[in-house]
């Protein structure tokens, strides 16, 4: 027993020291024979089943094309039937007009002439007796014959809707012609028939714009069969078409034989008209191009099998040493060391390269932005202790007991703290003006909006500039809330700024429904307003006194506010 356990556990151990190897005949391959069994797997089911193909590429060609000559059918008459609403819209359109309505029959020719200028496409008006009274084909006034087509007009007449005509020899035009045809009456008045007329050969272009090839013509037939537009010959325009016989009405595919050939014939018929498109070709036209195909189609077949095997070759050895050079430049990223970026044959290598070069730029800005902000923040941590210390001391030098003198304190440092979230939040490219007014002067302002007005352009404010300033304004709006334009249910503040010459001036307006000024004297605040910002920013301060409130107009140098150039370019 002992014996064969020991057999069965050396067997089990001899099959999973020969999988190893199994493992490792799983090497990876060289790029070249990669691309090559790619290239072998796309290429040889196709031709394998090229034999089978081929027996079927006839018949499947046959149902292709036909299905595309159908679709090119339904194409052109909805193109045609969009063509022939639009003179519908038209026609509504132009029976809205006043001179119409009025009875002013010139004006009305004018304006239908001057509305249709540059169109191929003109209009009639008829009576209840088919006499034509305007024709913008000619000029109004002329002596005009009776409608060449007095049977789909009675028609309208009779029904009250609109009718498209067949085709027909115009007496006007002397060309063949067709008309869309629309009852126009007023209370008390006889009826009229507004009536767009077109030439036939207009049509056309809703044929040339299929781009028919293979031997395949189209012509649009009206009811009665006759053709208004064809793609062979125009002479074929008024006359029947010539396979209309042999075929049905309605939408159908069909194939009919006519003097010896055999024809593929495709109809359309419009649910809006009535009109038919129709295809038509030789059946040995259609199947030239076929036989071509497949002849060029073998050929091809050789060429690829020539063309897949150097392109693998000269692919694999480029894609090798870009994907080399790629690893390098990894390696040198990971490194530390500068890496540029490399124009490769492939466009993806060249956006990792691009990528990797991108990724070396970043990291030493980084670098070097961190350096650059450690600095920044041991410089602002000074400045900010500079204007703690100003504060407490201009604090105390107002306040006449310690309560006092803790909540001014405490309301400067509030004040300080709002600029200081918008001089982080701008870094070194500046403060906006009007963002700083708003924060330092809403969180005193009344919750009714529309009492609190700024206005003035968009002016970036350097660090230092907007720190001085945004302790004056703390004070203005302290002493609005105290004494002015906040202290009343009813009181405005308008802030306004703007730029004049060098100067930047702000101007604070208050206005209060009883405003009674005081004897002018110098306080705390004021005197602070006046040594910051006169001081630190050399600004000329002028304060007036209206009836309803206070105007304190500051007049500061543009080039003490603006933010400093070269800390800009730095960010």
């Amino acid at each position: 027993m002992l014996t064969k356990a020991k057999n069965a556990a050396d067997a089990k151990a001899g099959k999973a020291l020969s999988s190893i190897p199994a493992r490792r005949a799983f090497m990876p391959m060289p790029v070249v024979a990669l691309l090559g069994l790619l290239i072998a797997a796309a290429m040889l089911p196709p031709l394998a089943l090229s034999g089978f193909l081929l027996q079927r590429t006839n018949s499947a060609q046959e149902e292709v094309v036909a299905t595309l000559a159908e679709a090119t059918a339904g194409a052109a008459i909805e193109t045609v039937d969009r063509q022939l609403q639009g003179m519908v819209s038209t026609l509504r359109g132009l029976s809205t007009a006043n001179s119409l309505s009025s009875g002013s029959l010139e004006d009305f020719y004018d304006g239908a002439r001057s509305a249709l200028a540059g169109t191929d496409i003109y209009l009639i008006v008829l009576d209840k007796d088919m006499n034509q009274l305007l024709n913008t084909r000619v000029p109004f006034g002329q002596f005009l014959p009776k409608t060449a087509d007095p049977l789909s007009a009675q028609l309208a007449l009779e029904s009250g809707a609109v009718v498209i005509s067949d085709g027909f020899l115009g007496k006007t035009s002397q060309k063949w012609v067709f008309n869309t045809i629309l009852p126009w009456t007023q209370p008390g008045k006889d009826p009229v028939l507004l009536i767009l007329s077109q030439n036939a050969e207009s049509l056309t272009d809703a044929l040339a714009m299929e781009n028919l090839r293979g031997g395949w013509n189209a012509v649009i037939l009206d009811r009665k069969g006759m053709v208004l537009s064809s793609t062979l010959m125009s002479s074929d325009v008024g006359k029947p078409f010539f396979l209309g016989q042999l075929i049905p009405g309605g939408s159908i595919r069909s194939i009919v034989d006519y003097e010896g050939h055999g024809y593929d014939v495709i109809t359309k018929q419009s649910d809006f008209s009535h009109w038919r498109v129709a295809l038509w070709a030789r059946h040995e036209t259609i199947q030239r191009p076929m036989l071509r195909t497949l002849r060029l189609l073998l050929l091809g077949a050789g060429a690829m099998i020539a063309v897949g095997g150097f392109a693998t070759w000269f692919l694999g050895r480029q894609i090798t040493k870009s994907v080399r050079k790629l690893a390098d430049d990894a390696h040198r990223l990971g490194a530390g060391v500068a890496v540029s970026a490399s124009t490769y044959p492939v466009s993806e290598f060249s956006s990792v390269s691009a990528a990797l070069a991108d990724a070396s730029a970043q990291r030493r800005a980084s670098e070097n932005e961190i350096r650059f902000l450690m600095r920044e923040v041991a410089h602002r941590s000074k400045n900010q202790l500079t204007v703690v210390s100003s504060l407490a001391k201009q604090s105390a030098r107002g306040a006449t007991n310690v309560a006092e003198f803790s909540e001014s304190f405490q309301q400067r440092l509030m004040g300080l703290a709002r600029s200081t979230d918008l001089l982080i939040a701008g870094s070194v490219a500046g403060v906006e003006l009007g963002e700083l007014l708003k924060v330092q002067i809403e969180p005193f302002g009344p919750g009714d909006l529309t009492r609190l007005r700024f206005d003035g352009p968009a002016f970036k404010l350097s660090l230092q500039a907007a720190q001085t300033l945004g302790l004056a304004i703390h004070e203005m709006a302290t002493n609005a809330a105290k004494y002015g334009a906040f202290s009343t249910p009813r009181g405005k503040l308008d802030v306004k700024w703007s730029i004049v010459g060098d100067d930047v001036v702000l101007v604070w307006r208050e206005r209060l429904p009883s405003f009674e000024p005081t004897e002018q004297k110098t306080g705390f605040g004021t005197q602070l307003i006046d040594r910051t910002l006169g001081g630190a920013l050399g600004a000329r301060i002028e304060r007036i006194y209206h009836p309803n409130g206070l105007e304190c107009r500051i007049e500061i140098p543009a080039d003490k506010l603006v933010p400093d150039a070269k800390s800009a370019r730095e960010t």
